[in-house]
This record gives structure tokens, sequence and C-alpha cells, in this order.
């Protein structure tokens, strides 16, 4: 059984229809894996093990009888801890939320369990999703899969793990400003952040809600597409016979570019390479706009972020890990004038970015200028952490504040991932050229 835990869910959907794997079998490996894994409770909050078996004994009946509901119909997968769970405590990775327990599951839970999926439990996260890093010393950091000494990426930092370590087939995270891509990035995995609105984030704990995205960390594009349609309560996109021939891509200069890394230059430079090779045309592009709406992300985060929290945080912010509350309180320094004006910028720029990129099937640029950082630095070095969780927000922010969705991709060197930015929307092409691009990538 031990082999079907490194499989894609996919193919364990496939499995499970061909009579060749047995749900409750596959329930029960994860289950047994997740308890015996030295990891494990840096990875999951919560399991929900009587909801997973009971979920894979009716997904099993369906298959004997060929009723599956959908390709991933009996595939267990994981949840970050701001999904609610009915019945199950949903605490956002913060002590303020502790014994939180919602009566309903969330939107996207409701409908991935109309599709069969099995949920395996809750997924540790950084504290109330407000971290890059996944860093959270109030409840647990999960590590980076490359090293367990480093951080996996937040904020959606158990969800990249759970997969990665192979505790689960699929995770569901939330991406607010790069939490689904970073630690997809980190961990190697594939990273979908959605358009937002495109997802409703009925049951999600939120961050600031103009930017929070749900979207799925995977092994493959096909698991993210498949992920993406149980959520959304709907058939898969077809991605058969996806290839870059004609494709047009830009690669995004200016800040996207500065200060990297020489692993992630190296793995971008040859990435492009081999779109290139695979038929993509591939420019640079130079898009001031970009640059100009990075700043306004510190006036439009914490202001929305501080006036959802005040109330919660300041009855009892001890609570809180100090860099997280120094990063909420940031929003009482500006002025409601300022929170607006900023928006009406961006959504200027916005207009901008879309005519300059209308000719273009995707913006290019490596997720994260950086690699995963040392644990035991950030936790002793204050200016370490804040320079650190900047640094590695600073690509997939661009994406967030442009309002796009965008893909992250494996690029075959540990804890280096490129990033595909597309219209808002525009998902469903986008996971097109992305397993095209993947197949390139290999």
């Amino acid at each position: 059984m031990e082999h079907w835990l490194e499989q894609s869910a996919a193919e364990l959907g496939r499995a499970i229809g061909r009579g060749d794997l047995d749900a409750r079998d596959l329930t029960e490996a994860y289950l047994d894996r997740i308890a015996g894994h030295e990891m494990a409770d840096r990875i999951y909050a919560r399991l929900t093990p009587e909801r997973a078996r009971s979920e894979a004994a009716a997904a099993q009946s369906r298959a004997v009888t060929c009723n599956r509901l959908s390709p991933l119909d009996g595939v267990p997968v994981s949840w970050k801890d701001l999904f609610d769970t009915a019945g199950v405590a949903t605490e956002a990775g913060s002590a303020l939320l502790a014994g939180r327990v919602p009566a309903r599951d969330a939107w996207v839970l409701r409908n991935a369990t109309a599709l069969g999926l099995v949920c395996l439990g809750k997924t540790h996260m950084s504290e109330l999703a407000f971290s890059g890093l996944g860093h959270n010393p109030v409840t647990a950091t999960p590590p980076c899969v490359h090293d367990h000494d480093a951080v996996s990426g937040g904020s959606s930092s158990g969800a990249a793990a759970s997969v990665a370590f192979g505790l689960a087939a699929a995770a569901l995270g939330s991406d607010t400003g790069g939490s689904v891509r970073v630690p997809a990035a980190w961990n190697d995995l594939v990273g979908l952040k959605t358009t937002a609105g495109r997802v409703p984030l009925d049951g999600v704990v939120p961050l600031a809600a103009r930017f929070d995205t749900i979207g799925p960390l995977t092994r493959t594009v096909e698991d993210a597409a498949l992920m993406l349609a149980a959520i959304e309560g709907r058939r898969a996109p077809d991605l058969t016979g996806a290839d870059l021939s004609g494709v047009r891509l830009a690669w995004l200069t200016g800040t996207a570019m500065a200060d990297l890394a020489d692993a992630q230059a190296d793995a971008f430079r040859r990435a492009i390479e081999r779109l290139q090779d695979a038929g993509a045309r591939v420019d640079a592009i130079e898009l001031p706009m970009v640059d100009d709406a990075l700043p306004l992300s510190a006036i439009l985060y914490t202001s929305e972020a501080y006036g959802t929290w005040k109330g919660v945080i300041e009855s009892a912010p001890d609570k809180m890990y100090p860099q997280i509350l120094e990063r909420f309180r940031g929003g009482k320094a500006h002025l409601a004038s300022e929170y607006v004006a900023a928006w009406q910028t961006i959504d200027r720029l916005r207009a901008a970015y879309l005519e300059a990129t209308a000719g273009y099937d995707a913006i290019l640029c490596p997720t994260t200028p950086n690699l995963p950082p040392n644990l035991a630095r950030l936790d002793s070095e204050a200016a370490y952490y804040v320079q650190q969780n900047l640094m590695t927000l600073r690509n997939t922010r661009i994406g967030n504040l442009m309002g796009l969705c965008v893909l992250t991709l494996p690029t075959g060197a540990p804890s280096c991932g490129i990033s595909l930015m597309a219209a808002p929307m525009a998902e469903d092409r986008l996971l097109r050229l992305g397993v095209a691009a993947e197949a390139a990538l290999g």
C-alpha cells in the first residue's frame, strides 16, 4: 500500500475507479502513516479519522456499484485550519480562536464532500494567515520537505507539508498575498491562486477579504484542476492535448527579478530555456505599474486585516506571536482616506496591467526570490524575520495586487518555483497552459 501514497490524487482516483484500490484501505494507509510520522504533529493541527473512515466507506460502496461522484471520489485530502469543519475546532493557528467549533462546514468543504473527497483533518498554518514564512510558535511550525530546520512557507504551511511528506494526496489552502504559492514552491508542489471573488469564502476565517482566495496545493497540474473543480462543485476542464506551440509568454523585469538567490536565478533561467525549447515564445516585459503597486500593499493589507481583527486582537494581545501582532497593528497608522486612495490607484494600475499584457498567455516570474529561511534564525533575529517575510511575499503579491489568477510550478531545482500569471477568471486556460509547461519543465 505504501507505493500508493506517492501517487497523484488523479492516479489514486483512477485506481479506485478501476477497482485496483479500495478507498477504505487508502484512507487507513494515510492515517497509519500520519500516526507513525515524526513530523505529523508539526503538520496536522487535528485529524478527523471517524469522518475520513465514514467518507471512505461510502466512496468504496459507490465505486463497487459504478456510481462514483467525481474523479477524486474516495481520495483523502487535508484542509488548512481556517476552513470551518462542523463539530471540529477551526482555530486558524491562533490562541485567540482556541476552542472555536463551527456548526457547519465551509462552502468549499461541503462541495468537496458532496463529490466524494475524504477529509483527513486540519493542517497547521501561520497565525491568522498573516505571514509568508509559516513560522508559528503559538501552535506549530511545519518543516520544509528539503530541510527540516527550515520553514515550509506560509501561511498554508501544513497544507504543503502534508502533501510533500506524503500525508495527504492533496491539500486546500488560502492565498491572500502568496500563502498557497510560497509553500507550494518551497516544497516542490503545484499551487493555484484563484481570482479573488471566484470561489466563495463562506465558512473561511478571513484575513483581508478583498484579497483572500482559496486554492489547492498538489503534486500535479491535473490534480490542481480536479481539486478546483471539486471545491466549486463542477466538472474539471479538459486538459488533454495541451502544448506550448504558439504560446506567448513574457518574463517580468524590474523588482520581481531583483536580489534573487543564486539558486532561484539559475532555476528561473533554465525554466525559461525549457519553455522556449518546447515551442513557447518568451519575451522580456517591463511593467512599471507593478513596481508602482507593490508599496501600496503596506496600506491595503494591514488596514483591512487590523480592521477585521482589531476587537479580537486587542482583547488579548498577549496570546499572539509578537511578530504577527506587530504586523496587524501596522494597520493603525493609515487613515481611511489613504486606504480609499490606495484602492483607487490599484484599480487604475490593474487596468493598465491588463492592457499591457493582453497579447500574452501568461507573465512569468520566480515564485519567490529567496529560499526557505532557517527556523532558529527567524526565532532569534527579529529584523531577519521581518526582512525575510517581506522578501518572501514580494513576487507573489504581484498576482494579488493585480487581481490575477496564478499557477506556480516546480522547476526541478529544490524549493525553486516559477509562476505563471494570467488574467482574472482565466483559471481553466491557465491550467491547460500549466499542463504543457509542466511537461516542458519535467
